[in-house]
């Protein structure tokens, strides 16, 4: 181990002194004119991890990076788009939606998407039990019937029976 003298303590000193000042002065950098420059408050953040996400930003980051299922056509949200699901049905009696899987979406692995991994991304929702988990059990499904009532009939065929 080696120690430092007075004098490079003394220097040290100053050194971190006079950074602490430089620190303290304001930067003053002219934005370039063809530049937008935006500012969000993200204090809201609780986590990125989509089966926690409730508040605002992350909510917003969510929309941004992860894939739904079907989202509302943002002109007219009396109208529900297709997005991962290619298309869905729903059974007579209205309790059971069954959603068929687009083909040809991969993860960042190269690994295709399907019903298997839909329907453990919505069972985690609900076994998770975070903020968002209650919008699931409003429908019924508890940490207890999650594995049964959300499942793949086959690799492109996912369903959430009521």
């Amino acid at each position: 181990m080696r120690l430092l003298t007075k004098s490079a303590v003394a220097a040290l000193m100053v050194t971190l002194a006079a950074g602490s000042f430089a620190a303290g002065q304001a930067a003053h950098a002219a934005t370039p004119k063809d530049t937008l420059v935006m500012a969000y408050v993200i204090d809201d953040l609780i986590s990125l991890d989509p089966a926690e996400i409730y508040e605002f930003s992350s909510s917003e980051y969510q929309a941004n990076v992860y894939d739904h299922l079907v989202v509302l056509d943002v002109k007219d949200t009396s109208k529900i788009l297709n997005r991962v699901a290619e298309s869905w049905t729903i059974s007579p009696d209205g309790k059971t939606w069954s959603f068929k899987i687009r083909s040809g979406i991969k993860f960042q692995s190269g690994n295709d998407l399907t019903a298997e991994d839909a329907a453990f991304s919505l069972q985690r929702y609900v076994m998770l039990d975070k903020s968002p988990a209650f919008i699931l059990g409003q429908f019924g499904i508890t940490k207890e019937n999650a594995k049964e009532k959300i499942r793949a009939k086959d690799p492109s065929t996912g369903s959430r029976a009521g």
